[in-house]
């Protein structure tokens, strides 16, 4: 006789942010929470994240930061950011990263290049990439180039490249066309689509949009984003058919990154539509 799962709504809420629904998520795991099922707390935490529900990720995860659940710390930090309120956010993700989050440098050093503290954010990657955090030294080349520092980037770039991390190869390749070493690029665009890299695709269709001025070939990438539900998918391809002249097809595309809390591509969707976004 096969017994039943021991947390069937967490295991059901699960199996939906799995398959993309974390709004129909957000309800059933509410449901397991007030059941008592243990692992139903961290589920509905990326629910909420997942769906872009920020205020009711901020109401949900307060309480328990401040009840001293500082593993919820980074996650807070992240929804507080979301809605603007980056004080709070910092000294959240300060307290994650000081609680031995690392990973919450990540989130910690984005904000602080985005309060223009492109310095304080690059000693937050950089500390996190010397402690072994697997995220972070892609993050700090990513910083290093937006800083305009192509020399800091390729030191970055070449000290932590690793194939068994693939996103230190995807953050080779953007160094390498940065330095307009482009059939060098391409092969580390493959290779770090080939190794499972988290956005891969979608910067190899970019690279080949912009560089090559490959549109089908840039179509077919983002598609393989779409396979590998890459971040953001959903939008790179509403965005690049817009940009090719098909906004019909576009907006199957943009309602979906919509739907998961991207506030530009709702805007977009609202323009196509012929609302001015910043009408109440």
């Amino acid at each position: 006789m096969t017994s039943l799962p021991v947390e069937p709504l967490a295991a059901e809420g699960a199996a939906l942010l799995e398959s993309g629904r974390p709004l129909e998520a957000v309800e059933v795991l509410r449901q397991a929470v007030a059941s008592g099922e243990r692992t139903a707390p961290d589920l509905l935490v990326r629910a909420y994240l997942d769906s872009g529900d920020w205020h009711a990720a901020v109401e949900w995860l307060t309480p328990l930061v401040e009840q001293g659940h500082v593993r919820f710390a980074g996650r807070l930090g992240v929804a507080l950011s979301e809605l603007g309120d980056r004080v709070r956010a910092e000294d959240v993700l300060r307290l994650a990263v000081s609680s031995g989050e690392l990973g919450a440098a990540n989130d910690l050093g984005i904000l602080l290049r985005d309060e223009g503290r492109v310095a304080e954010g690059i000693l937050v990657l950089a500390r996190a990439a010397e402690q072994g955090d697997p995220l972070a030294p892609a993050n700090l080349v990513a910083l290093h180039l937006e800083d305009g520092d192509l020399p800091a980037a390729a030191d970055a770039a070449e000290r932590y490249v690793d194939p068994a991390r693939p996103d230190t190869v995807l953050a080779l390749a953007e160094v390498r066309f940065a330095q307009s070493r482009i059939e060098e690029a391409d092969g580390l665009f493959r290779q770090a689509g080939e190794l499972g890299a988290i956005r891969a695709h979608t910067a190899y269709g970019q690279f080949l949009l912009t560089e090559r001025g490959d549109v089908l070939g840039a179509q077919g990438e983002f598609f393989e984003a779409r396979r590998h539900n890459e971040p953001g998918w959903a939008w790179t391809m509403g965005r690049f058919l817009l940009d090719v002249g098909r906004p019909d097809d576009a907006r199957e595309f943009l309602q979906v990154a919509a739907d998961g809390g991207d506030r530009v591509a709702a805007e977009t969707l609202a323009e196509l539509d012929g609302i001015d976004p910043a009408d109440d």
